[in-house]
């Protein structure tokens, strides 16, 4: 696990770059972009406390929002209304790269925990480490 500074490049949890949060003095808004690989998901969750904007970039995904699930390619943009369930698989051959806004900043913090940085090895985390990093960031999202 890794918790590096901001604007580092990591890979496993998807963040590839952190550019905005807390530590650059925004209290209200984070924005990271990530990179995920044929057959990559993000587990079905929520956020308590932000809305979230995913902006794709590249590649086609398969979105969860609230009971609905749709497909979003290259130029679309979700809108994620705080507390609403949210999924997302990449369904295409290429990767799926998006831009994701929270209008808080902290969900990012639990990205950064499950992330190493570029070019280093990954390696998986455990049932237990990942129940136990979602707990201790359950105030940022909240996992079915």
């Amino acid at each position: 696990m890794s918790n590096i500074g901001t604007v580092e490049d990591f890979n496993v949890g998807n963040l590839s770059r952190d550019y905005v949060n807390e530590q650059q003095g925004s209290e209200h808004m984070a924005v990271v972009t990530e990179d995920m690989a044929p057959g990559d998901r993000i587990p079905i969750h929520r956020h308590p406390h932000a809305d979230e904007l995913i902006f794709i970039q590249s590649g086609t995904g398969r979105v969860t929002l609230g009971d609905k699930v749709q497909e979003a390619r290259a130029g679309a943009v979700v809108f994620i209304p705080h507390d609403t369930w949210i999924g997302m698989e990449n369904i295409g051959k290429e990767p799926l790269t998006h831009i994701d806004v929270w209008s808080a900043p902290g969900y990012q913090e639990y990205m950064r925990a499950i992330s190493v940085p570029k070019g280093e090895p990954i390696i998986p985390l455990s049932k237990a480490e990942v129940t136990e990093l979602r707990k201790k960031y359950s105030h940022y999202g909240i996992y079915q």
